[in-house]
C-alpha cells in the first residue's frame, strides 16, 4: 500500500481525484509541475507518483513519452477517469455577473459550448483547481472558474452550471508511475506493456522494426516519437502494445524490434485497466 502519492495539481483536481480513486487514505503530496512530481519519487519523497498522459478530447496531457524514459522510473498501473467540470464562482453569483472564466487550458478546450454560449473572456490557470482557488482567493463574482466538482466543495465555490463538458464520454488515462519495476507474471488477463526504443539510422528502419508487432497480430495502442538532441540524431519512441513480455507473440516481437534498433527498455508490464473493455473497436 502506497503512503505517500504525488501528483501535479491542487487539491480538488482531477489528479487529486484520481489519487483518491486509487489509494484510499494515502497521502497526497501535490507538484506545481509534472517534473517535480515525478522527481519525488526518484529522490523518494513520494512511494508513486499518479500522471495523467492522455485525455479523450484533448489528446496528450503530460509529455510521458519525454519524461517517463529519463525518469529511471517504471508504469506500474493505469487508471481511466471519467472528467466531468462545473461552472463556479463566489456565493452569491449569477450568470450574468460573470465576464471572465478561467481554468487549464486542455479544460478550457474541453467546454467549448458553454464559452461560446455565455461569449465570457477566458484566462488560463495552470490546473482547473488551482482556477477555483484564484476565484475563491479573489472574490469576485465578475470571475469564475471550470473546474471538477471536488473543488466547489475544497474552496468553498458555488456551482452555476453542472457537467458542462462537451463530450459527455470525457474520460482521462493516468499512470501510475514507481521506483520499482512490478512485473505480473502470464495470466492471461489482459495486460499492458510500455517501452522505449531508439531505431538505428538507416532506411525504413521504423518499418522494420515494427514487423514483428504485425506479424505477430500485437496491438499497438500507442506510438510517439521525439528526438533526442541534435536534429540528425536518430528518432526515439515511446509505445504501449497489448500484451505481456513472456508472452510468445510479444516475446518474438521483441526480439525483431531489438534488431533493427539501437536501444530498447520495457518501461513497464501492468494489468489493462476495465474501461479498455469497454472502449469499441477501431
Amino acid at each position: 500500500m502506497a503512503t505517500t502519492v504525488a501528483y501535479q495539481g491542487e487539491p480538488g483536481s482531477n489528479s487529486a481525484t484520481a489519487v483518491q480513486r486509487l489509494f484510499p487514505g494515502a497521502a497526497e503530496l501535490p507538484h506545481t509541475n509534472f517534473e517535480q512530481a515525478l522527481d519525488s519519487v526518484t529522490l523518494g519523497t513520494a512511494d508513486l507518483a499518479v500522471i495523467p498522459v492522455d485525455n479523450s478530447a484533448a489528446g496528450r496531457v503530460a509529455d510521458v513519452h519525454h519524461l517517463l524514459p529519463e525518469s529511471g522510473l517504471f508504469v506500474v498501473g493505469e487508471f481511466f477517469l471519467a472528467i466531468h467540470f462545473d461552472l463556479m464562482a463566489v456565493p452569491g453569483t449569477s450568470l450574468d455577473d460573470v465576464e471572465c472564466v478561467r481554468s487549464h487550458v486542455h479544460a478550457l478546450g474541453q467546454c467549448r459550448k458553454l464559452l461560446r454560449e455565455g461569449g465570457w473572456r477566458t484566462l488560463v490557470s495552470d490546473d482547473t483547481a488551482g482556477a477555483a482557488r484564484e476565484v475563491a482567493e479573489l472574490g469576485d463574482p465578475r470571475h469564475a472558474a471550470l473546474a471538477p466538482p471536488a473543488a466547489a466543495r475544497q474552496y468553498g465555490l458555488e456551482v452555476l452550471r453542472e457537467g458542462v463538458e462537451d463530450d459527455p464520454d470525457n474520460t482521462t488515462r493516468f499512470v501510475v508511475l514507481s521506483r520499482e519495476a512490478a512485473i505480473p507474471p502470464v495470466s492471461g488477463e489482459p495486460t499492458m506493456t510500455s517501452l522505449f526504443f531508439a531505431v538505428r539510422n538507416i532506411p525504413s528502419a521504423l518499418y522494420k522494426a515494427l514487423g514483428g508487432f504485425a506479424s505477430g497480430g500485437v496491438n499497438l495502442t500507442k506510438i510517439e516519437s521525439y528526438q533526442m538532441g541534435a536534429g540528425l540524431s536518430p528518432s526515439c519512441f515511446y509505445t504501449e502494445i497489448e500484451g505481456h513480455p513472456d508472452e510468445p507473440r510479444v516475446a518474438l516481437a521483441l526480439q525483431e524490434l531489438r534488431f533493427f534498433t539501437s536501444e530498447v527498455r520495457i518501461l513497464g508490464v501492468y494489468p489493462a485497466h476495465p474501461h479498455r473493455l469497454r472502449e469499441p473497436a477501431g
